[in-house]
């Protein structure tokens, strides 16, 4: 049966439709229009005349939730993650990994292929959101600034490794983040570029100059921008002066008044813009869950409130992308249409992902309900409803 959507404002998020609807058949949006214009019979009708109706957020960079780390994900937790990120309306993820020994990280990349090839299904009562590829985080990262990425297990980059990774996962990788100052760097960026990779500039202590050869070659996106990154000086801009400067690089930031203090975010947000910024959460499994002792790959992470730590450093977040856009909307003024497109379009532009991020006839119907101010109402995966 078809299910015709109406709301109080369609964001598309290229447009905004007032008393709008969407038409959905198959898990495909059929078509998108002002409520007086779609005529659906036969279709059954859910009505939300006060909220607002979005794409389902994307999310780049999640290490997992709901007590769950993907480096050791099975079945089970696949759904219970994807469970709470569809209440917080998430649709589709990276699940993303941890800098590890080869024994541990071929398997966790082929667990994940896995995981994305053949998804554990859900209910038409309880979807969950999906995993549509792995960002690799690691291990061609610096060790001058690899945070918590244990230092032990961090490679030099190589095509060869490179290659090894892609094939343990049959072609998932979608993200790879790396040190472009780092030997070798810029042919493994050029050979990620070949293959349909997006490769990340992250945990780098490149400098402006490594930077923009990284960026000329090929790299189009920023890691977590600021955080475990060389430091921007007026006089050494660094990677970050990069690439809040380079109009051709999209750039993520963790947005939850911890990793970077409000008015920063704000700045970023102004350099990178409505077309470029894109929020993720960097989750770790604590999220969605008490403060305690929990594990983030091969190690453990404590959390208390906001901050997941290890050994006193920051160690991820227990951010949602639902409460990414509601901090945006506070620390910068944007309005509610604007802090969506950080979620949807962009990562969905970044990754080349045509029927995701939008609404528009062929479209997945990956949908979510908000209210004026942001938060999550209801969440449908493929047409379905959580």
């Amino acid at each position: 049966m078809r299910t015709l959507i109406t709301a109080g404002t369609v964001l598309t998020p290229s447009e905004s439709i007032p008393n709008g609807a969407v038409l959905i058949d198959d898990g495909r949006i059929e078509s998108v229009a002002p409520r007086t214009s779609l005529n659906a019979s036969d279709a059954r009708v859910l009505e939300f005349p006060n909220d607002i109706l979005a794409p389902g957020f994307i999310d780049l960079h999640i290490h997992g939730a709901a007590g769950h780390d993907f480096m050791q994900a099975d079945d089970d937790a696949y759904r219970r993650i994807g469970r709470f990120l569809a209440r917080h309306g998430t649709t589709s993820y990276l699940p993303t990994t941890v800098t590890s020994a080869e024994d541990e990280l071929l398997p966790a990349l082929a667990a994940m292929g896995n995981a994305i090839a053949s998804p554990p299904q859900g209910t038409e009562t309880a979807p969950w959101a999906r995993p549509i590829g792995i960002h690799l985080e690691g291990p061609f990262i610096s060790d001058a600034r690899n945070g918590v990425h244990p230092a032990a297990h961090i490679q030099k980059p190589s095509v060869v490794a490179l290659d090894r990774y892609v094939k343990a996962t049959r072609g998932a990788i979608r993200v790879v983040t790396i040190a472009p100052e780092i030997p070798h760097a810029l042919a493994v960026i050029r050979d990620a570029v070949d293959r349909g990779i997006t490769v990340a500039l992250g945990h780098t202590n490149a400098t402006f100059e490594e930077a923009q050869q990284a960026i000329d070659a090929g790299a189009r996106h920023s890691t977590h921008t600021y955080n475990s990154m060389r430091r921007m000086i007026h006089r050494e801009p660094g990677v970050v002066g990069a690439i809040l400067s380079d109009h051709r690089m999209y750039a993520d930031i963790i947005a939850d008044g911890l990793h970077v203090h409000p008015p920063v975010v704000d700045l970023f947000l102004r350099c990178k813009g409505r077309d470029r910024a894109v929020l993720i959460s960097d989750a770790t499994s604590p999220t969605g869950m008490p403060n305690g002792s929990y594990r983030l790959g091969n190690f453990e992470v404590e959390v208390d409130g906001l901050r997941v730590e290890s050994h006193g450093k920051l160690a991820g977040s227990v951010l949602t992308l639902e409460v990414a856009v509601q901090n945006v909307m506070q620390y910068a003024g944007w309005s509610l249409a604007d802090a969506i497109r950080l979620v949807t379009i962009n990562p969905a532009q970044l990754l080349g992902l045509e029927q995701k991020g939008r609404i528009d006839a062929g479209a997945d119907a990956d949908l979510v309900i908000l209210s004026p101010d942001g938060e999550v109402r209801r969440t449908f995966i493929a047409g379905q409803g959580i």
